[in-house]
């Protein structure tokens, strides 16, 4: 079986509008170029784009999907919300959240961009594919239930996961977002329940600054069924792989979900606009080829990712590329072309030691030592 790529070229129409990136306009800050928004289509255009040049795409199973259903949405979003998203979007757009503009139509392609999402996790339940990939924008994890956040306005990955509940193609579903800021809409949409494990590598007090925490853990029926692992700026590689092997694997093994899901965003890279956490496009790989190792062993290869965060036009790309030339795969390679230099800037030891001390102890408060 392939590994799916699911897109639509609605997502790259989706406009922020005019938007100072992260930075009030007035006083002595002048409006920005172009608004300034760095959430661009130009990063997954150009990732389609060189998966195009290299060939990749050709050993794909390349495909679109229908919009998610006002019925899929109101699984996970209130008829409130969706009613005032639609209202605002064909009127000419706007703003009805933080950080989070669009423009007219935004309502529609927000839907076409959950509407992959739920198809990509569709196919690959019901065995249709071995794995699959969704280019989703807008990206969909910092979304809260009554409110958009984060670039993010409607919750993708809940939707997708709502749906394939309500079907039967699942029971238990697991969640690894190592997007570089904290999946706080996942997290609340799941946080009171045990059929979905969330577990969120992020920078700490990066985006939303005021969630995040390694001991929110969930409550109730989904006590142990949410994991925050905040790492410092500059963690680097080693950090990242570190933690998968140490903390998100053996969680999983004990989880024992029908699928993986992976919210698979860009912007831990050492280029990043927004962050500061040193990874690599082999970071991506070997986090890749951890996941995939991961569900042959528990979950019959099941994974699907559905992209999210990152900012950087040139790098996301190759990042993008190593992931799916790991999901199918491939021989066909796109060399990262930072690699002597991430190689020189990644954390030296003492800095290193620092990290892997505070990982050990988010390790022993989870009794995984040892």
């Amino acid at each position: 079986m392939k590994t799916g790529f699911f897109w639509d070229e609605s997502c790259f129409w989706h406009s922020g509008g005019n938007y100072a990136s992260m930075m009030p306009v007035g006083g002595l800050i002048q409006p920005m170029v172009n608004g300034g928004l760095p959430e661009s289509p130009e990063s997954k255009r150009r990732f389609k784009n060189l998966m195009d040049m290299t060939g990749l795409s050709g050993e794909l199973a390349m495909q679109g999907a229908k919009p998610a259903s006002r019925e899929d949405l109101l699984r996970v979003h209130p008829a409130s919300y969706l009613d005032a998203f639609k209202e605002t979007s064909d009127t000419g757009g706007g703003e009805i959240g933080e950080r989070c503009p669009f423009g007219p139509g935004g309502y529609d392609i927000a839907a076409t961009s959950a509407g992959l999402a739920k198809a990509a996790l569709e196919a690959v339940l019901k065995g249709e594919l071995q794995n699959a990939y969704s280019l989703s924008r807008p990206p969909g994890h910092h979304c809260l239930p009554d409110q958009p956040m984060g670039f993010c306005l409607l919750a993708n990955i809940p939707i997708a996961i709502e749906a394939a509940l309500a079907k039967g193609l699942a029971k238990r579903v697991a969640v690894i977002d190592w997007d570089v800021h904290h999946g706080n809409g996942t997290e609340a949409i799941y946080y009171d329940r045990g059929d979905v494990l969330t577990i969120s590598i992020h920078q700490e007090n990066n985006f939303p600054p005021v969630t995040s925490g390694f001991e929110d853990r969930g409550k109730g029926a989904g006590q142990g069924c949410n994991l925050n692992i905040p790492l410092p700026p500059g963690a680097g590689h080693a950090s990242y792989l570190e933690v998968m092997e140490t903390i998100v694997v053996p969680q999983m093994c004990a989880y024992q979900p029908d699928v993986i899901i992976v919210a698979c965003g860009f912007d831990a890279t050492s280029v990043d606009p927004l962050a500061r956490m040193m990874a690599t496009v082999d970071t991506f790989r070997q986090m890749t080829r951890q996941v995939m190792t991961l569900a042959e062993d528990i979950c019959q290869g099941r994974v699907m990712m559905a992209h999210e965060g990152g900012y950087s036009e040139v790098y996301v790309p190759f990042c993008g590329h190593a992931v799916l030339q790991e999901m199918s795969g491939s021989h066909i390679e796109a060399t990262d072309p930072m690699a002597p230099l991430n190689l020189v800037r990644q954390p030296g030891a003492p800095h290193q030691a620092f990290v892997s001390g505070e990982i050990a102890k988010m390790r022993d408060a989870l009794g995984l030592s040892g």
